[in-house]
């Protein structure tokens, strides 16, 4: 992998991993009375789309078993549809996308020394 998309997929981990213990334990209830988690969590999904974004052509097709386009999709609708974001599916990327998509990303990204 190249430099410049190992650093673009590990900003995709570290920013999963940091959505994932936003929400770690909390029941939905919390999410929806908690204006800034809610914003925090949105604006983790944009970088995490934004960066996936950035990746090659070559990654992309070398590791189908991360959604790519699902990504990259989700990114485009909270930045330009942002009045229109539904709650649910935030959500259900968080609690349900995101864990898979760290399960998915970290064996292409070496740990740390």
């Amino acid at each position: 992998m190249s430099p410049r998309d190992l650093v673009y997929v590990g900003h995709m981990l570290d920013m999963a991993r940091k959505a994932v213990a936003k929400v770690r334990d909390l029941p939905r209830e919390t999410y929806d009375a908690d204006e800034n988690l809610r914003l925090a969590l949105i604006h983790l999904v944009q970088v995490i789309g934004e960066a996936a974004r950035q990746v090659s052509r070559e990654i992309t097709v070398t590791h189908p078993e991360v959604p790519w386009e699902n990504i990259i999709g989700m990114r485009h609708k909270v930045v330009h549809d942002y009045l229109g974001v539904d709650e649910d599916i935030v959500w259900q990327v968080v609690t349900g996308d995101l864990p898979k998509l760290v399960e998915s990303l970290e064996p292409l990204v070496p740990p740390a020394p």
